[in-house]
């Protein structure tokens, strides 16, 4: 959520929207309390008030929206999400995690929420993605176009520090495109390719054996990750209807089944042009969702930013061609696996 460059004539992918917040629900009207004229009424006998108090039942208490949102998955077939099996989120912090970035990710109306969460688990179930892990993809499609990085701080110990001190990138080169109809020409078996890289960052987000939960506030949330956009060689003249395919359906997929996973995304090597046209989506698009966007001209600065104010040193451990100290991104990444006689997707044996 990287060697030779695409032919300059066709224009990359779009970038991959994050999914803006869903609205708010309008707070519920306070009633106003009686006036004492109101209160007022004929005095009654004590076992008058005794049987009518009798004979009204007690309120039921409302289960919190984690509850009810663990009550739906209960009733899926699917039982997991990002590699986390689902149980009672007061009791398991990894589900309560899962269970909260889908109450963030739609402001906190438990219906959207509901919603988004069985139509997530309905895309498991049929996807499968953690299978897709475990295939081997075409090295003449999808070699070198996608790695996952981590970087985390020496001495760091396991538990919350680990989780403050560990950052996770996904990396598109779309330079690296060798031939647009190869890459995107099966829809079908690209989104796989890039389901299965997701998965792979995902998992080095270490959430099943999470140990602090995560409260209402998204930026306050550590499980999540940053991704990088190359664009370097790439032509921004025209879009071939492969690809601009494949970027929404990505799109679509990303925005129902991945929420209030990504950090920032920087968009490199990009045209000047390109900065102006996200200076002038700032005036339309919601500053939670525009801010994590960011485009350079120049990939070489990226080791520059502040990348949220993350206490890991990202300067000294990106790769150079980034800006960074650290080895370059083909030797310290990793990637879906990849065959070069590989046409089509294939299961590899564990």
């Amino acid at each position: 959520m990287s060697a030779e460059e695409q032919p300059t004539t066709t224009a990359p992918p779009a970038p991959e929207a994050a999914s803006a917040p869903a609205p708010t629900a309008p707070a519920p009207q306070s009633t106003e309390t009686d006036t004492p004229a109101q209160a007022q009424t004929e005095p009654k006998s004590e076992g008058e008030d005794a049987s009518k108090t009798q004979q009204q039942p007690a309120a039921e208490e409302k289960p919190a929206p984690l509850q009810e949102l663990w009550a739906t998955a209960q009733a899926h077939e699917h039982p997991e999400i990002w590699g986390v099996t689902l149980a009672d989120p007061s009791t398991h912090i990894p589900s309560q995690i899962v269970l909260q970035k889908y109450l963030n990710a739609n402001d906190g109306d438990l219906a959207k929420a509901r919603d988004q969460l069985v139509k997530t688990l309905d895309w498991r179930k049929k996807t499968q993605p953690l299978e897709l892990i475990k295939q081997t993809f075409s090295q003449e499609k999808f070699g070198a176009l996608g790695y996952v990085t981590v970087h985390s701080n020496e001495g760091a110990e396991d538990g919350d520090a680990k989780e403050a001190a560990q950052e996770v990138f996904t990396w598109n080169v779309y330079g690296n495109v060798k031939s647009i109809d190869v890459t995107f020409g099966d829809l079908e078996e690209f989104i796989k390719w890039r389901v299965a890289l997701m998965e792979l960052a995902v998992q080095k987000l270490s959430l099943a054996t999470a140990t602090a939960p995560i409260g209402s506030d998204p930026d306050a949330d550590p499980f999540k990750m940053f991704q990088v956009h190359d664009y370097k060689g790439v032509s921004f003249l025209r879009q071939a209807p492969q690809v601009k395919a494949a970027s929404t359906e990505t799109i679509r997929v990303f925005a129902t089944a991945y929420p209030e996973l990504l950090k920032e995304k920087f968009f490199v090597n990009v045209p000047a042009v390109m900065g102006f046209m996200y200076g002038f989506m700032k005036l339309f698009v919601a500053a939670r969702t525009i801010k994590k966007f960011h485009p350079l001209s120049n990939g070489g600065n990226l080791a520059k930013e502040s990348f949220g104010g993350s206490k890991v040193a990202l300067g000294q451990m990106l790769p150079p061609e980034y800006g960074g100290k650290g080895a370059e991104l083909k030797a310290q990444g990793i990637e879906p696996a990849v065959a070069a006689t590989t046409t089509t997707a294939t299961t590899t044996s564990e």
